[in-house]
């Protein structure tokens, strides 16, 4: 005698539940690539819009960029110069100024006993500076006040007038004109080079 079901056996039950299994596990598999594949289009999006603004932001410093000026505090200088002429007729200053140049300091000091001096910083138009110191002293000491160490470095002849070059050995790139005679000694010094100090030597008057 033969016995019949009407339901699935056992190894057709088995073989349906592996296909829904597999069906399971490829849903999940797309989901899960679909997500992906956003989430990789979101950080390329993220990287191009990060990078265009960085091209924006840099043209814009290039095009609004400008080197900041030094700015120079400019004094006036040739009313003191004409009252410190009327104590002391030796003393020099420019005239003219050399273009560009401008005064930023000076000094007149005129004590009840000797000695005088009279001071004017300048810088020029490359921005480097030049002094100009004066004294009624003419020993050895005005100098090495003003310039510290010096080492002779030939003559230049300015106007027809020979003047000294020192070389500052304790202030490197400085030179100065040294000048002293009449009574008077003159110096002319500062980091611009011995061709812009000659050109403001000549401007002395």
């Amino acid at each position: 005698m033969s016995s019949t079901s009407d339901g699935p056996t056992r190894e057709q039950a088995l073989a349906q539940a592996e296909k829904a299994l597999a069906r399971e596990e490829a849903l999940a598999y797309r989901a899960q690539n679909k997500v992906d594949r956003a989430k990789a289009r979101t950080l390329t999006n993220m990287f191009w819009a990060l990078l265009a603004c960085f091209i924006v932001v840099a043209f814009l410093m290039i095009v609004t960029w400008r080197p900041k000026e030094e700015k120079v505090r400019e004094v006036e200088y040739t009313a003191q110069l004409a009252d410190a002429r009327k104590v002391a007729s030796w003393i020099r200053g420019p005239e003219p100024m050399p273009a560009g140049w401008k005064a930023t300091s000076v000094e007149f000091r005129a004590p009840q006993q000797s000695p005088i001096s009279w001071h004017l910083g300048i810088v020029t138009d490359q921005l480097k500076y030049v002094g100009l110191e004066q004294s009624n002293v003419t020993s050895k000491g005005f100098p090495a006040d003003k310039l510290g160490r010096t080492a002779d470095d030939g003559t230049s002849t300015v106007n027809g007038v020979v003047w000294q070059r020192k070389t500052l050995t304790d202030r490197e790139g400085e030179q100065a004109l040294l000048l002293v005679g009449s009574g008077v000694t003159t110096i002319v010094t500062g980091n611009a080079g011995y061709q812009a100090l000659e050109t403001f030597a000549a401007t002395l008057k």
